[in-house]
């Protein structure tokens, strides 16, 4: 039996008769080439990176707030709230020196127990990768107001690749100590050291920032004013960009074929550099609290009726790879295919597994029904999840597609768990420890947590490996440990990775230095500027 392919054409065409154009909004923004707009979604649940691993916290989190650390090219660690560190021989203790005279936008200094309540009291307990980053961390020492000691019960060598803002923001101790975290007002109204101050936030439509003007590094940010507008709908905002309403659009947020258009209009820039920390997989979390998918042999099936160069060819339009395990292609010290199960379609192997698995076809053609819950970040999840719908009915499971918006995804998944599999698109980190072990390792498995290991997946062998990677120091031990996990994960198959994405910036050429080393569009844009 052959698999359904639909072409480029129809997918268009069921996009143009799903979603109706609004008109463009009429924008409040400064004049002058001193604001930039940025049209974006989703919108974001908090205004921090701390609470959360979704997108929008992550493309605002930066800019008002800093890391100790933030990475030019090739990941190379740079100065940002610590000036220097030093890492122990034996990689159990990492000391800080904090840069002396940053403020806090309220005007307190920035010390060393922001640090310490930021990292033990935050990250990692709220964070969905921060628990697993910061595992061995069980103390954190401030012998000075300008010095931070990290303890460690054992090595922890992702940890100084996720010491950035996006990824580890540090948080004011004195606005949140004695609060409940989650429920801080500072969350929607940021108190930051970043270089930009919040100004404004209409829920759902527009942030508002202006520069801070006791940045601590001299002379920047170069815009006066920055504006985020939360547009739901990715073609509204290729239309922004081309009628000059935004100047930067981060992340891919167009459809894939704006994009491409984009790519051939004088004027604007399509620029794939600058996402070297966040290596992105589109992924299908499996609900393994549900009983038809405990047995591994049904979640095999399902892996085997997709197409997945298929995909990337025609739901990503090229603009992405075939996904072949959990590990991103990027991820080039530990990624393999070597004696990892591959999953080329096969649809006749596919009902194979559901018959011996002791689901065979009813006397209507169907052997169970299930729902694929997509979150609406981008046209690709929905589209991707439309076309695993056609792909499981032709090997008779009665599947339908469903489309949520972000806040209702997150309650969905991680609070609810109310779903059958799921369609969305995620970071896999800097390091494996980082972005890929929150999937897949049990003792991340976190009630009402975003992006943590929402299928529920619990394996000894997956957990043993993990924490075994992440503590080895020894590159080829650890090449060895992450190659033997792929294959124990493509074994058990809890998540199916579908295409690894390749991110893109879309800018009108005017903007100027918007790359920001490894962190593009979610870097504080604090070298960016524009054309007069």
């Amino acid at each position: 039996m052959s698999p359904l392919k639909p072409n480029r054409r129809q997918i268009l065409a069921g996009l143009a008769a799903s979603v109706a154009i609004p008109a463009l909004p009429q924008l409040a923004r400064a004049q002058g080439s001193a604001t930039l707009t940025v049209a974006t979604g989703p919108v974001p649940v908090y205004l921090n990176a701390a609470l959360s691993t979704g997108g929008g916290e992550a493309a605002v989190s930066g800019k008002m707030m800093d890391g100790l650390l933030t990475y030019g090219e090739g990941m190379s660690p740079e100065p940002q709230l610590a000036e220097s560190w030093e890492v122990s021989e034996d990689g159990l203790t990492v000391t800080f020196k904090l840069r002396p005279g940053v403020m806090w936008h309220d005007g307190e200094p920035f010390t060393s127990e922001d640090v310490r309540f930021s990292v033990l009291e935050v990250l990692k307990v709220f964070h969905g990768r921060g628990r697993a980053t910061f595992a061995n961390v069980t103390e954190i020492e401030t012998p000075d107001e300008l010095t931070a000691v990290f303890k460690l019960t054992k090595p922890a060598p992702a940890m100084m690749s996720a010491l950035n803002a996006q990824e580890s923001p540090m948080l004011p101790a004195h606005v949140y100590v004695g609060t409940d975290i989650q429920q801080n007002p500072a969350n929607l109204s940021p108190i930051g050291t970043g270089p930009y101050k919040f100004v404004s936030y209409a829920p759902g439509e527009t942030l508002v920032m202006e520069r801070n003007p006791d940045y601590w590094d001299e002379g920047k940010p170069l815009i006066d004013q920055l504006i985020f507008r939360y547009i739901s709908d990715g073609s509204t905002r290729a239309a922004m960009l081309e009628t000059g309403e935004a100047d930067l659009v981060g992340s891919s947020q167009l459809p894939t074929i704006e994009i491409l258009r984009f790519q051939s209009l004088d004027g604007f820039e399509v620029n794939g550099a600058g996402y070297e920390h966040t290596p992105s997989i589109h992924l299908c979390d499996f609900n393994l609290r549900r009983p038809q998918w405990q047995d591994k042999r049904v979640r095999q099936a399902l892996n085997f009726a997709i197409d997945k160069k298929w995909v990337a060819e025609n739901v990503w339009f090229g603009l992405a790879s075939p996904g072949t395990g959990p590990l991103h292609v990027q991820q080039k010290a530990f990624y393999t295919t070597e004696g990892v199960p591959n999953y080329d379609i096969d649809l006749e192997k596919a009902e194979a597994l559901l018959d011996e698995a002791g689901y065979p076809r009813g006397e209507d053609g169907w052997r169970f029904s299930m729902v694929i819950d997509a979150v609406q970040y981008g046209e690709e999840p929905p589209r991707a999840a439309e076309y695993m719908r056609e792909q499981f009915r032709e090997i008779g499971i009665n599947a339908e597609a469903r489309v949520n918006d972000f806040a209702a995804y997150v309650k969905r998944v991680y609070t609810d768990h109310d779903f059958d599999l799921t369609s969305y698109t995620a970071s896999a980190g800097a390091d494996p420890a980082i972005g890929v072990q929150r999937f897949y390792w049990s003792k991340n498995i976190k009630d009402g947590v975003p992006f943590s290991n929402g299928s529920g997946y619990a394996s000894d062998e997956a957990d043993a490996l993990l924490e075994a990677a992440a503590v080895e120091t020894d590159l080829e031990k650890r090449k060895q440990l992450y190659a033997d996990f792929q294959a124990v994960a493509m074994e058990d198959v809890p998540v199916i990775q579908l295409v690894y994405d390749a991110k893109k910036t879309i800018t009108s050429t005017h903007v100027k230095d918007y790359v920001q080393g490894a962190l593009s569009f979610f870097g504080n844009f604090a070298d960016v500027h524009k054309d007069a």
